[in-house]
């Protein structure tokens, strides 16, 4: 069995919700607390094991490529100053065992057809799906229990987790039989249901780990509303061809595509910072008083 060696990143998305912020800085560069979001999706697929970094990228994106190259003359300043522990913390970024390949999708055609973008990258092998707007904190993390699930099956994995029913339009449901395991087959996928239609309270989040397959079913499916090719139409053709699994992840999930999740997400990893966790815990306390 192939092992999980690549990761697509789909950060071609405009950030609409984040917008002015987002007029002139991609999304996954917003940063929680000093990090950006992009930054932590690479750390989980790197503890998972990945070693190929594919980038789906549009206009305006150039700052994620940036970030992940040598930045000589801003290494050779800090050297000469003598900050050696932040020069440490640029140069590890990204480890040296780990490349990045950057693939260009011209048009914001749905996930679907981000995805499909890299397959010319992704070859015959299967790979992981990170999207970065999902934070997981997870320990291990997300991906990495998600690699060791597939090593065990060889299947497409989903990575859900249980949702309000009121909150059923907002993601892909799955169909699966009620199961203690957080491992499930998956019967069925339906794409933002209402709640009275919802199979389940499981919902897909920014974690998948597909088989090559998943390339043809992507390129016959009809494209939806707006002309997109959603992954989630490929996903439900994957299914009639081989079984698909749907993992219940330990972790919790700060949905920083949101406003209010991306706020959670900098409160949340800023009380555990190192550097400003005591001092700031203490400002809320004092706020709150």
């Amino acid at each position: 069995m192939k092992k999980i060696t690549k990761a697509v990143f789909p950060v071609a998305g405009m950030g609409t919700r984040f917008l002015p912020a987002t007029k002139a800085s991609p999304k996954e560069m917003l940063p929680i607390v000093d990090k950006p979001l992009i930054q932590y999706a690479v750390e989980e697929a790197v503890a998972a094991g990945i070693t190929e970094l594919i980038f789906v990228t549009g206009r305006s994106k150039r700052a994620i490529e940036d970030h992940f190259d040598k930045a000589y003359e801003l290494e050779t300043e800090l050297e000469a100053r003598g900050k050696t522990q932040i020069l440490q913390l640029l140069r590890g970024i990204l480890p040296s065992h780990v490349s990045c390949v950057y693939v260009r999708q011209a048009e914001a055609l749905g996930l679907g057809h981000a995805v499909l973008c890299a397959k010319q990258v992704v070859g015959g092998d299967p790979f992981a799906v990170i999207l970065a707007d999902d934070l997981i904190d997870g320990h291990p993390s997300a991906m990495g229990q998600m690699v060791e699930r597939f090593e065990q099956t060889g299947h497409s994995i989903l990575g859900v987790e249980p949702v309000a029913p009121s909150e059923t339009a907002s993601y892909g449901i799955i169909d699966a039989a009620a199961s203690e395991s957080p491992l499930v087959a998956i019967q069925g996928i339906v794409e933002k249901p209402d709640p009275a239609d919802a199979p389940s309270n499981l919902a897909v989040v920014g974690r998948y780990i597909l088989t090559p397959a998943i390339f043809e079913c992507l390129e016959n499916i009809r494209p939806g509303k707006g002309g997109e090719i959603q992954l989630t139409d490929g996903i439900a053709a994957l299914m009639q061809r081989e079984p698909v699994l749907a993992y219940r992840y330990r972790g919790i999930r700060y949905d920083c595509g949101s406003k209010l999740g991306y706020m959670k997400a900098n409160v949340e990893f800023a009380l555990r910072h190192a550097e400003i966790g005591a001092a700031f815990a203490h400002y809320l306390e004092t706020r709150a008083s």
